[in-house]
């Protein structure tokens, strides 16, 4: 029995001599109202998942694109969402690895993409009053947020449809997707201990940033529960520079009583790291060990070694897309526009407590 969500090979072939596809083009291929199909393309939900799909297919496969010009003066709508994208180094891949992930969230849908570089030495509101005042698009992604985040209050206030990468300690609920870093650097420091480590450092996020706190929380956590001896790097994070990382690396082995295990919250930050332990003589899996957040194959590639945590930005990247979309199309449900992704972890290894919170998000 055919599949109704797939358009017949009759269904995508586009006849001839039409010109450019419209949704006319869309409705005559279906036998579905211009109206039907325009909702369709909406995603609106009284519309079926099935003709929502069977629709989208036979769009993609002919071509169409919406005059976005027309669309803007008729639904005040730009079709647009706007990614603020910041240079940071210390996650590999990050940019095209949430970008693929959003795209893919709207694909069949009426949205096209558009990044705006937000600089790390700018004003965090720029951007963002930018994108309001012109109205440049309908919906917002953006990361590194801090506790009480400016943008997410503006946004808030405005009510301009947005999401983040990332929590906020704000008392107003707000759409997010974040990774649980507090497991992962929990995680992280108890492998360590169990290696035999005794005196894991941390090499964190910034501090000012909320995912920076939760890496700190889970390794301090992990340490006093074991009772051993720790150190935080804090003269280094995730956003210096690989070398002045390695230089402090090596520097610190020619001090009194450095550590034998690092947690890490990026693949620079580990191999910059291995590099420091390495020009000092010291060997990765015999003298010390690192225990690194992943999110590229490249760390386990180059250094098989090192225990990493696996973080899929991509996916991250395709939940965001779709909150943001149920944020533009009215949802008000936090339930459904919240997302806390926690590391694939035996349950057994992870604190009660996130076990239970991670049921409750």
């Amino acid at each position: 029995m055919a599949d109704p969500s797939k358009p017949s090979r009759s269904e995508s072939r586009p006849a001839k001599g039409r010109g450019k596809p419209t949704l006319r083009t869309i409705a005559d291929i279906t036998g579905l109202a211009v109206t039907t199909v325009s909702r369709a393309l909406a995603n609106a939900p009284q519309i079926s998942i099935e003709t929502r799909k069977r629709v989208r297919q036979v769009a993609i496969d002919i071509g169409y694109s919406p005059d976005r010009a027309a669309q803007r003066l008729k639904t005040g709508r730009t079709n647009v969402i706007a990614v603020l994208l910041e240079p940071h180094e210390e996650i590999l891949g990050y940019g095209t690895s949430v970008m693929a992930g959003v795209a893919k969230a709207l694909q069949g849908t009426s949205y096209h993409l558009i990044v705006m570089p937000n600089f790390l030495n700018g004003a965090n509101l720029d951007a963002v009053n930018y994108i309001i005042r012109n109205g440049m698009a309908d919906g917002l992604i953006f990361s590194r947020t801090e506790p009480l985040d400016p943008r997410v209050m503006l946004l808030s206030e405005t009510g301009f449809p947005f999401v983040t990468h990332g929590r906020t300690e704000l008392a107003t609920a707000h759409p997010f997707v974040d990774h649980d870093n507090f497991t992962f650097a929990y995680e992280a420091t108890r492998r360590l201990i169990a290696k035999g480590r005794h005196k894991p450092a941390l090499i964190s996020g910034p501090a000012g940033f909320t995912f920076s706190g939760h890496i700190l929380h889970g390794f301090m956590t992990a340490v006093r529960e074991a009772g051993c001896a720790y150190e935080i790097l804090s003269d280094i994070d995730l956003d210096s520079p690989a070398g002045a990382i390695r230089d402090r690396i090596r520097r610190r082995n020619t001090e009194k009583d450095p550590p034998d295990g690092f947690a890490c919250g990026g693949e620079v930050c580990a191999l910059a790291t291995i590099t420091g332990m390495s020009d000092y003589g010291l060997t990765l899996g015999v003298e010390y060990d690192i225990v690194a957040k992943q999110t590229s194959h490249l760390l386990s590639a180059i250094q098989p070694r090192v225990d990493t945590i696996y973080e899929d930005l991509t996916a991250t990247g395709e939940h965001m897309g779709h909150i943001l979309l149920r944020r533009i199309g009215g949802s008000l449900s936090m339930r459904e526009l919240q997302l806390l992704l926690s590391p694939e972890l035996p349950f057994e290894t992870r604190p009660p407590e996130i076990a239970v919170r991670d049921e409750a998000s």
